[in-house]
């Protein structure tokens, strides 16, 4: 919303009211000006610029021209950087480190280029892949680059790193087999993993949660066949959400009732086998009474001689007991 139109005289600022100052680079005290922003000039340049008002007010195509030579600050990025003048890990953002954890052993801020001191608030550990890791890496939210201390990198992961004008090679030290190439056209040496690697560190559970809870042959099959990369044989325990899935109900909820008398209420059961019997049996009743729990079981070939069985019950009750059934 623009402002609206003032009086034909000058604005009045009551109070020395300072700048905005649009802060790209994140290092404290340190102008955009350096990142293709001019910095503010010293002394009075706390107030507006006369050029942005005259006697008639606004002047709203100045205003757009100021607006135009901001920048907005950069979101924090995922990406690494190679840095051989880093003595440790640095990353901007703590979401991409696992576990992360307080700064109380580690360093509470680090020196920058120029100088500065940037806070580091807590440290965490970067898993890039089966075969590649980041120990104690410093989580410094003002930086807007996710660094790699090559000397650490090497000790980390037992490896050496290559440089050349068209990127970079991650090489086992012992076989000197290349793990990864890093092919860069930029001033910088950024390290791309392929799909492949990042793929490989998803355990078989992640793997479980994201095809829709599938069994274990089911992932088993797709790691042999290389859809997936996961290992096959990992047993991550049962599956709390499998569980809930299967039920046909919700549980029964704890009852203190009894009954006082036999026949009073009883309770019955259906029950399917997964063989059949030697007889053809394969659905079974159960008749159990709530007051001497006394059990009836009963084989059926089908399951529609429930019905049958079950009346042919309450007679059975009333010519051997006397008694009628009062509730099931």
């Amino acid at each position: 919303m623009w402002p609206g139109p003032r009086g034909p005289s000058a604005p009045h600022l009551a109070g020395p009211a300072q700048q905005p100052q649009a802060l790209l680079a994140g290092f404290p005290g340190q102008w955009a000006g350096q990142w293709g922003v001019p910095a503010p000039a010293p002394g009075p340049a706390a107030y507006p610029s006369p050029a942005l008002y005259n006697n008639a007010g606004w002047d709203q195509q100045a205003l757009a021209a100021q607006f135009q030579t901001l920048q907005l600050q950069q979101p924090a990025q995922q990406n690494w950087y190679f840095d051989t003048g880093a003595t440790n890990h640095v990353a901007s953002d703590a979401g991409i480190l696992s576990p992360t954890t307080s700064s109380v052993h580690s360093p509470s801020s680090i020196v920058v280029g120029n100088g500065n001191l940037v806070p580091v608030t807590s440290t965490g550990t970067a898993h890039l892949s089966d075969n590649l890791h980041l120990n104690n890496v410093l989580v410094a939210p003002n930086l807007i680059k996710n660094l790699i201390s090559v000397r650490q990198f090497t000790i980390d992961n037992n490896c050496t790193v290559e440089f050349d004008p068209f990127g970079c090679s991650v090489k086992d030290l012992p076989t000197r087999s290349e793990i990864v190439r890093c092919d860069s056209s930029g001033p910088l040496y950024p390290l791309h993993l392929p799909a492949s690697a990042l793929l490989a560190s998803s355990p078989s559970s992640l793997w479980h949660q994201r095809l829709g809870h599938p069994g274990s042959e089911a992932l088993s099959k797709l790691a042999i066949s290389s859809v997936i990369k996961c290992n096959a044989t990992t047993n991550d325990g049962l599956c709390h959400a499998c569980q809930l899935g299967r039920h046909i109900r919700l549980p029964f909820r704890a009852s203190s009732s009894r009954a006082t008398h036999n026949f009073q209420l009883i309770h019955c059961d259906l029950w399917t086998s997964p063989v059949v019997s030697v007889s053809g049996h394969k659905y079974y009743l159960v008749i159990l009474d709530d007051c001497s729990h006394y059990l009836w079981t009963f084989p059926l070939r089908l399951k529609s001689d429930t019905f049958s069985t079950l009346s042919n019950f309450f007679a059975y009750v009333r010519t051997q007991f006397g008694a009628t059934i009062q509730g099931v």
